[in-house]
Order: structure tokens, then sequence, then C-alpha cells
């Protein structure tokens, strides 16, 4: 685990309560791989893909596996670990005494270039950001094959989507919408305008996608890694 320096920060949306505190923390050096989420199954079978139960995970989690205790032929041991639910990586987190990193967590420490802990408003790194977005099967490549961050954290842009512990806290999703204390404001173009920074297009398109998802979804291209208080 690397340490993270805490400090302010805007979150994208919530300009209600403007800045925010975070406090420092430690974060991994790399996504959990394939290789060590079956290490974890093996010592905990309750998380085989047989065993799981639906409410914790739907019919995708570990689906290109081979079996429960075997990954699949084409999978990549070192690749990050996809297709597992957010129970199911809460767990992996719990049971190395460690937890998912914040929303504010994450995105402090992926707001950090090569160079700079904080290049928001860094024009080419934001591209580069989006374009490795847009770049497909990602999430079959060797951690830390992207770029290592100001903080010593590698692939928090450009290999997978990641876990957060309270992904869905900003958005609210569809079926809130006739909910009479609803903040419509969240939705489509008022979304927009509530936003923050209305140029940078990579982070809307992270809360656009935490908003999208449910907690027992298991996606190709959402991984995680893990945090802890300091």
């Amino acid at each position: 685990m690397r340490p993270i320096k805490g400090g302010t920060l805007i979150p994208l949306y919530g300009l209600d309560s403007g800045k925010v505190w975070v406090d420092d923390f430690l974060l991994d050096e790399f996504a959990v791989t394939n290789e060590q989420y079956l290490d974890f199954v093996k010592k905990y079978p309750e998380w085989k893909r047989a065993n799981a139960k639906s409410i914790f995970a739907d019919g995708n989690y570990l689906s290109e596996w081979q079996s429960d205790l075997q990954l699949g032929s084409h999978m990549n041991p070192k690749a990050p670990i996809t297709n597992v639910s957010w129970f199911a990586a809460k767990a992996y987190c719990a049971c190395q005494d460690k937890r998912l990193p914040s929303v504010d967590e994450w995105e402090l420490a992926a707001r950090a270039s090569e160079t700079k802990a904080n290049a928001e408003n860094d024009s080419s790194f934001n591209t580069r950001i989006i374009e490795s977005y847009e770049t497909p099967n990602t999430y079959s490549k060797t951690v830390g094959s992207t770029y290592k961050n100001f903080w010593g954290i590698y692939d928090m842009h450009g290999l997978v989507w990641e876990w957060t512990s309270d992904f869905n806290s900003v958005l609210i999703s569809g079926e809130s919408r006739q909910d009479g204390e609803a903040d419509r404001n969240l939705f489509c173009a008022g979304a927009a305008i509530s936003a923050s920074n209305l140029r940078d297009y990579a982070a809307f398109m992270r809360y656009a996608f935490r908003g999208s998802i449910k907690a027992n979804y298991n996606i190709k291209n959402l991984g995680f890694r893990c945090a802890k208080s300091k």
C-alpha cells in the first residue's frame, strides 16, 4: 500500500457543501488481480461462484472462470479481477484488514498525474484519461501496465473502473425519481449545471457510471483495490 496525503477536494457534485476534507489514508499500489482473488475464494469458499448468493452477486459473477477454482483459459492471472460485485469486493478487502476507498478518497488519489498531486486543471492529463476510457479490452492487461502517479499508485485510469465504498451516494437512481424529496438537479442537463467543473468530462463519466450500477452487479470492466485509514 502507498500513503496518500489528505487534503481538500471539491466533489463534482455537492456544491452546497463546497470543499470536503479527506484524511490521510493508504491505498493499494495495484488493483486486485485474478490470481489474488482466486486465492481469496480458495480460503473463503462462500465466495465461490457456485456458492455466492444472488442477493450479493448477480449471474455474471466470475462468469469468465472455467470453474469455481479455475480461471478462464484466456484470462491473464495478473490482470485485474473483474465481474465481482461490491459485496464481494468489500468482503475481500475486509479479509485483508482493509476496506474499499470512499469516492472522495478515490477521486483525490486519481487526480494525480505522474508529476502533480493535483492535475485536475491539466487539459492534456484529462484528455488522456478520456482516451483511456475509450480504449477496448483494457481489463485484460497486467496491473501496472499504465502510468504510476505522483503517489506511487498504478492504473487509476486506463485499466478498469473501480468500486468505491459509497459508489451510489451522489447520483440517485431512476427508481428514485418519484421520490418527492429527490434532487432532480441530479438528472440529465440539471446534473451538468450543478457540477463543480463543467470541463471535467472524465469525472462526469465516472459519476454517471457509478450512478448506473447496483451493489450486486458484476461487470466485465469493473474491478477494485483496497484502502486503509492511516
